[in-house]
C-alpha cells in the first residue's frame, strides 16, 4: 500500500505498527517544511504514545506553536507536523477549528484506543476508507486500498451514473468504487476496535449575512488583509516555491500579492491548436509584478501519450478536462526545481465567478432546480434529479432560501472538493509537487461565505469583490482586472476538431467488450463519432456529446488500473 503512494512522498517513508492494538500506519513524506529527520512520520509523542500520520500543510503553525509554547509545550522540530500533534495533545479534536491548512490525517491515541481520521475544512486533501475484516483500512488515494488481500473492486452503480452525468461523484461521502467511502470536507471519523464510534462535521460554512452588502471599503479592506496574510503563509517553505499564472484575475491577484513578499517565479502554459491562449495576458501580469516568468506549451500528442499511460492519476474517478495538462505542467515545474506551487482554485466557486451565478430566479423552485440540474448534468436527462433536488433543498434551508447562496454551497461543498480540487491534488502529487490554494484557506472561505451575494458580485460584474481588491495599490493592470473569465479549451476542442485525438477516443470507447458497451452507451457514442451530435433517443437524449465521450474515454483507460473483476452491465 505504501509503495503505491510513493509519488505522494518520495523523500522519506515510515511505519508504525502496534500488533496487539491491530494498528498499522504507513507514511510517505514529501519534505517541504523542516527537511530534517526531526519531522519524520509517523510521529510519536514519547510521553503519551499518541501517533500522527499527516498529509498536507498547517499554514498558521507558527502562531499555534507560540501558543503551545506559552502553555508549556516543548518542541523537538521546526515543522508543522509536531505542531499538529501537540495541538491534539492540548485540545483534543477541538484543535481542528484552530487549524488553517490543507490536511488529511490519521491519529492514534493509545490512551483510549481510538483512531481519529480527519479532513480539512474545504476538502483540499482526500481521505478514503474501506470496511475490512476486523476493522477499517484507509489511505490518501483509492489505489492503495486495491492492494488489500481479497478485496474485489466493483463500480458503484449510483456513483457511475453520477460520474457519467456530472463528470464526478457529487455525493461527498461516496466514491466510484462500491464499499469505499471518503470523508467529506470538514469531517472527522473516530474508530475503536475497528468500529466507527463517532462521525461528525467539525466545520460548517458560516451563514451569509442578510440584507444589503456591507460597505465596499470595509469588505475590500478585510479581504485584502486576509488574502495578503494567507498568501504570505502559503509561500513559507524550505524548498523553492512558484505560482501557476493563467492570466486570469484569480491567479494574477495571488501573484501580485505574492510578489510583495519577495522574488516570485511564475509559470503559465498554452495549448497547440486551441481557440484560447492566455500566455500573452500572463506575460503582461509577470511584467507588471516583475516575476521570473516561464511560458510553456502543451500539445495534443503529449496529452494523448500521457492519458494512455497515466489514467491511474484519476484515482477516485473524475473528469476534469485539465487534469492531464496540469499534470504535465506540474512535471515541468518539478524539472525546473519547483517543489511547491500556488494555484488559483476556489475563487470562482466562493466569489461567484461562473455564469451560473447570474440570471438565477428569486426563488429556486422545482422547475428552476430542474433547469439547474440540466446545466450541471450536461443537459443529459437521467435519473439523478431526486438526490440533487434533496441536496439543493438542504442548502436552500441553510441560507434562508437565497438561490445564489445555495448554488455557491453546491459548487464549493460538492463540485469543488470532488472534482476541481481533486484535479489539483492528484495531478500535482503524481509529480511529487505540492499545490497550495490560498483561496481555499478556511479564513478566506469564511469571509466569502459570510458576505452577502451583492457584496461579492453584481449582475454586470462577476467576482466584484475580488476585482475591487485587485484595483487597490495598483496590484494589477486594468485590462486584467476587467477581463471576462475564459473556459479551458482542453480537450473538448480536440474531441470535436482534432481527427487524430477523435480516432484515439473512438478506438477505446467503441471497442468490443468496452465498459461503454456493457453499460449500454455504445449506440449513442457510435452515432456521435459517425454523425456528430445525433445520438440516443428519448429518454436518454444527450446534447453535449464530447463531454460524455471524454468521460467514457477516461473510464475505459481507468478501468484496467482499478477494476480487477468484470463489470456488471
Amino acid at each position: 500500500m505504501a509503495v503505491s503512494l510513493r509519488h505522494r512522498g518520495p523523500d522519506d517513508s515510515g511505519f508504525h505498527v502496534e500488533s496487539q492494538a491491530g494498528l498499522a500506519l504507513a507514511h510517505r513524506r514529501l519534505s517541504i517544511v523542516d527537511l530534517s529527520p526531526a519531522s519524520h512520520q509517523p510521529m510519536v509523542d514519547s510521553s503519551s504514545g499518541v501517533v500522527l500520520s499527516f498529509n498536507g500543510e498547517i499554514y498558521n503553525f507558527r502562531r499555534l506553536r507560540d501558543q503551545l509554547i506559552a502553555l508549556g509545550h516543548h518542541f523537538h522540530s521546526t515543522g508543522d507536523t509536531e505542531v499538529l500533534l501537540r495541538s491534539y495533545l492540548q485540545w483534543g479534536l477541538g484543535c481542528l477549528p484552530r487549524l488553517a491548512g490543507m490536511f488529511a490525517f490519521a491519529l492514534w491515541d493509545p490512551r483510549n484506543s481510538v483512531l481519529h481520521l480527519a479532513r480539512d475544512a474545504m476538502g483540499m486533501k482526500p481521505l478514503y476508507f474501506l470496511p475490512y475484516p476486523g476493522g477499517h483500512a484507509f489511505a490518501s488515494e483509492i489505489k492503495a486500498l486495491l492492494h488489500l488481500p481479497n478485496y474485489q473492486p466493483q463500480l458503484d452503480p449510483i456513483a457511475l451514473q453520477q460520474y457519467l452525468e456530472f463528470g464526478y461523484v457529487f455525493e461527498p461521502t461516496r466514491t466510484i468504487l462500491d464499499g469505499i467511502g471518503r470523508l467529506a470536507p470538514g469531517e472527522s471519523l473516530s474508530l475503536c476496535q475497528g468500529q466507527i464510534i463517532d462521525r461528525q462535521r467539525w466545520y460548517t460554512p458560516p451563514n451569509p449575512q442578510l440584507g444589503t452588502a456591507s460597505p465596499p471599503q470595509q469588505s475590500t479592506d478585510e479581504l485584502l488583509s486576509c488574502l495578503d496574510q494567507v498568501v504570505a503563509e502559503h509561500l513559507e517553505a524550505d524548498v523553492p516555491v512558484g505560482l501557476l499564472l493563467s492570466g486570469g484575475l484569480d491567479s494574477s491577484l495571488l501573484a501580485a500579492l505574492a510578489s510583495r513578499h519577495g522574488q516570485l517565479t511564475t509559470v503559465t502554459m498554452g495549448f497547440d491548436n486551441s481557440s484560447m491562449d492566455e500566455r500573452p495576458q500572463a506575460q503582461l501580469v509577470a511584467d507588471h509584478i516583475g516575476s521570473d516568468h516561464h511560458a510553456l506549451n502543451i500539445s495534443a500528442d503529449e496529452i494523448r501519450a500521457e492519458i494512455s499511460s497515466g489514467a491511474w492519476v484519476f484515482d477516485d474517478l473524475f473528469a476534469d478536462w485539465g487534469t492531464i495538462s496540469t499534470q504535465l505542467l506540474y512535471r515541468r515545474c518539478r524539472e525546473m526545481g519547483l517543489k511547491v506551487v500556488l494555484v488559483g482554485e476556489g475563487a470562482d466557486e466562493l466569489f461567484g465567478g461562473y455564469d451560473i451565478f447570474t440570471g438565477l430566479p428569486k426563488r429556486l423552485g422545482l422547475r428552476a432546480q430542474f433547469r439547474l440540474y440540466q446545466n450541471y448534468a450536461g443537459r443529459r436527462f437521467g435519473k439523478l434529479f431526486g438526490p440533487f433536488h434533496e441536496l439543493m433543498n438542504t442548502y436552500l434551508d441553510s441560507v434562508h432560501g437565497n438561490p445564489a447562496d445555495a448554488v455557491r454551497l453546491f459548487e464549493s461543498r460538492n463540485q469543488l472538493p470532488a472534482n476541481y480540487v481533486m484535479k489539483v491534488d492528484k495531478a500535482s502529487m503524481a509529480e511529487s509537487v505540492e499545490a497550495r490554494a490560498p483561496y481555499l484557506d478556511r479564513r478566506v472561505a469564511d469571509l466569502a461565505y459570510a458576505a452577502p451575494i451583492p457584496a461579492i458580485h453584481s449582475a454586470d460584474q462577476k467576482k466584484q469583490l475580488l476585482r475591487e481588491v485587485a484595483r487597490r495599490d495598483n496590484l494589477l493592470p486594468a485590462s486584467i482586472i476587467d477581463r471576462h473569465k475564459y473556459g479551458g479549451p482542453l480537450p473538448s476542442d480536440w474531441m470535436d476538431n482534432d481527427q487524430s485525438f477523435r480516432r484515439f477516443a473512438a478506438d477505446h470507447i467503441l471497442a468490443v467488450g468496452s465498459v461503454t458497451e456493457r453499460i449500454g452507451l455504445r449506440p449513442a457514442m457510435q452515432a456521435y463519432f459517425e454523425r456528430g451530435r445525433q445520438g440516443a433517443k428519448w429518454p436518454f437524449p444527450i446534447s453535449i456529446y464530447r463531454n460524455l465521450a471524454w468521460r467514457l474515454l477516461l473510464l475505459e483507460l481507468w478501468a484496467p488500473n482499478y477494476l480487477q473483476s468484470p463489470i456488471s452491465p
